[in-house]
């Protein structure tokens, strides 16, 4: 579920998105991720964006992962046709894994993100989005994250969309690999 309200001056955004995959008593994907974000508009091409977030994932061990962020996004261009944004937070990060021997984090990340929406036609959307976070206090501790996805208008409301997921994490729990990926495919109806 994703909900967005606009004004000239504000942008209030909801996401919430769950995934439970099961067969008997074995889950496959257990995860979720609920993200408020507030942006507030200065000038055409600044922002202040304000962001909290919590989730979870059976697959990367996370039992529980709350962020807090707050930082400028600036707009690179100005076309309709595209659209470039760089945003750089300070984000304070708190991490319960769902082993026992492994202890709580609470840290500072950075994340520096760009992203871009691309129109190349005028029933085909991409858009995509690249995060890059680093622990402040060990820079060798990073993540990268990337969204990208592509929308096919099939009729005037209704939307073929492909989203591929990367992630990669320098220094995660024990056992799980830096590189997971995600491709998954949908139907997308929009309300005027």
């Amino acid at each position: 579920m994703r909900l967005q309200y606009n004004t000239d001056k504000n942008l209030y955004l909801f996401i919430n998105d769950l995934k439970l995959e099961q067969i008997e008593d074995n889950s496959f994907v257990n995860k979720g991720i609920q993200h408020i974000r507030y942006n507030r508009k200065f000038t055409e091409r600044l922002k202040l964006e304000m962001f909290a977030q919590s989730q979870y994932d059976e697959i990367s061990e996370i039992k529980f992962r709350r962020l807090l962020g707050i930082g400028p996004r600036f707009k690179l261009s100005k076309s309709n046709n595209y659209r470039f944004y760089l945003g750089t937070l300070l984000m304070f990060e708190h991490e319960e894994a769902s082993s026992q021997n492994v202890e709580i984090l609470r840290d500072f990340r950075g994340s520096i993100y760009l992203s871009c929406s691309l129109y190349p036609l005028e029933n085909i959307s991409i858009v995509s989005t690249t995060y890059y976070q680093p622990l402040l206090e060990q820079f060798s501790d990073f993540r990268i994250a990337n969204q990208t996805s592509l929308g096919i208008k099939v009729l005037k409301n209704l939307l073929f969309k492909t989203v591929f997921i990367y992630n990669f994490d320098s220094d995660p729990i024990l056992g799980i690999p830096k590189t997971q990926y995600e491709l998954t495919n949908g139907i997308v109806y929009t309300f005027d």
